[in-house]
């Protein structure tokens, strides 16, 4: 069963490193330079901001982590040597028993994202030609009620 806790200031690099290492297995549409400017605002901004659920081994090391507001869910970042292990899984369920129905944005070129949140009773809502930064990665704005 996966732990889950709250993120701690102490946790944002590991938090950046999941970040990183996930877009990098995941993101195949994003090139050097797209990665390189949310790259510097995740590490410099977001993360330290933030407050988020982490998914943690049974050292405590954090595995994943999800970022959300009200019931929406602005992060989900698995690391790559974690994935397909449930804890994507773990943390929407965890998301969900605490603000009911949820939403997500996902990028409509992650396939590996559309497939899980789909599997798991996404279903799109939405679209959106740009994503938040104005970039032009489209959006697929999906619901779980």
């Amino acid at each position: 069963m996966t732990k889950i806790r709250p993120s701690r200031s102490s946790d944002v690099p590991a938090l950046f490193t999941i970040w990183h290492d996930a877009v990098r297995a995941t993101h195949s549409f994003l090139g050097e330079a797209d990665i390189a400017f949310f790259a510097q605002q995740v590490r410099d901004s977001y993360l330290p901001s933030g407050s988020f659920w982490v998914a943690v081994g049974d050292d405590d090391e954090p595995q994943g982590f999800l970022g959300m507001t009200g019931s929406k869910v602005d992060a989900l970042f698995i690391h790559p040597a974690h994935h397909g292990q449930g804890i994507g899984r773990a943390l929407i369920d965890h998301a969900a028993a605490l603000a009911g129905a949820l939403t997500v944005d996902v990028n409509e070129q992650n396939e590996g994202a559309c497939i899980f949140y789909k599997k798991i009773g996404f279903r799109q809502i939405g679209r959106s030609e740009f994503d938040d930064s104005g970039q032009p990665f489209p959006l697929l704005h999906l619901a779980r009620p």
